[in-house]
Parts: structure tokens; C-alpha cells; sequence
């Protein structure tokens, strides 16, 4: 089970989770904002965000309260661009609990899909903060191929995941038996959607 280390608050249901229907869980994928390449020396792994960058995650925060989303678990991976993205989107509603990994960064999809199995029954929302193309990847094979045909958002999310999108899912089995096809996608943003992030 994956271990939640940064605990401010005793429950991880919030009011707003309480009113989905218990069977249902929501999933949040979001791909770190853009990051700089100035210094050719740094390590891949702490890589910051560049102007554009932190402007985007601002304005996807603001999308994301406007919406009400509210994860009540965050796993994101420990790169300094991915913990950079989260700290744009904080003060997160509810005070979910936070877990930087390891083991996300970088991480193909069937190690991401791993990590989710392996969230606490309890969490209806999980919001992670992840790499492509492993979170592409993820995404695309929770969707399921019969997905695209009648889904617009789905065929959109198919040609590109760019920096800073993120995909919202809506998950019917419980986490520890989450699997290819197992995800309905709810919408797809992405920054240039966004007014903040127009011209």
C-alpha cells in the first residue's frame, strides 16, 4: 500500500466525496508543467519550471478549483519540475495527503498503474503528477481503445498529452483492481484551453 508520509488531516473523504456514489472513484493525471533547459549541466531530476511553465500551472490550478476538483490523495513524482507543478496548485481544498515518489519519476505506465493499485481503498480522488510518456501511456490504456471512436476529448488526449494537461477520470472498480479499459475520461485540458494562457 502506498504509504502517505504528509498527513494534515485525520480522513481522507471529503464532504464533496461523500456525495459520489460509493462504488465510484475519481482519477486526476497531470503532467508536470514546462520545464527550463538553460543549464545544460543539471541533472534531468532537477530540472525547474520555466516562466511559461509556472504561469500554466497557475492558470491549470485555477481551472482545477473553478471545477472543484479536490483529490484526496496527491502522488507526485520527486523531480523538482513535478514538485514545482504541485506547488502551484497548493493550497489544495481539504488538505489532501501528499506523497512524493521515487518511484514515479520517469516511471512507464504499468509502474504508475502499479502505484495506483496499491492507493488506500478509503481515497475516492487521487490526483498524480507524472512524466510522459509514461502518464500518456497511462492514460490512453485506462481509455481503452473502444473509447476513441465516440469520444471527441479521448482522440484529442490520443494525439498529445503536453505539459501541464490534465485528464480526469471517472473509475468504477476499486483501486486495488484498476486495469486496461478500467477508466471513463471525464474531460481533457490543457493549457492552451485555458484564458490565462491565451496570445
Amino acid at each position: 500500500m502506498v504509504m502517505l508520509r504528509k498527513c494534515a488531516r485525520g480522513a481522507t473523504i471529503s464532504a464533496r466525496h461523500a456525495r459520489m456514489p460509493p462504488e465510484m472513484r475519481q482519477l486526476l493525471l497531470l503532467r508536470h508543467a514546462k520545464s527550463a533547459w538553460d543549464d545544460p549541466a543539471l541533472a534531468d531530476h532537477a530540472r525547474v519550471l520555466n516562466g511559461r511553465g509556472r504561469r500554466a500551472a497557475t492558470a491549470m490550478a485555477h481551472a482545477m478549483q473553478a471545477l472543484g476538483l479536490s483529490p484526496d490523495v496527491v502522488l507526485v513524482s520527486s523531480a523538482r519540475r513535478t514538485l514545482q507543478t504541485l506547488e502551484a496548485l497548493t493550497p489544495l481544498p481539504d488538505s489532501p495527503l501528499i506523497e512524493p515518489m521515487d518511484e514515479l519519476y520517469l516511471a512507464p505506465w504499468q509502474q504508475l498503474l502499479a502505484v495506483l493499485r496499491r492507493v488506500p481503498e478509503t481515497a475516492r480522488s487521487v490526483l498524480l503528477i507524472g512524466h510522459n510518456p509514461g502518464l500518456h501511456d497511462l492514460a490512453l490504456a485506462l481509455s481503452g481503445a473502444d473509447a476513441m471512436p465516440g469520444n471527441a476529448e479521448a482522440r484529442r488526449m490520443a494525439e498529445a498529452f503536453p505539459t501541464a494537461a490534465l485528464a480526469e477520470f471517472s473509475i468504477a472498480s476499486p483501486w486495488a483492481e484498476l486495469s486496461e479499459g478500467g477508466g471513463r475520461l471525464v474531460r481533457f485540458m490543457i493549457p492552451a484551453d485555458l484564458p490565462e494562457m491565451a496570445g
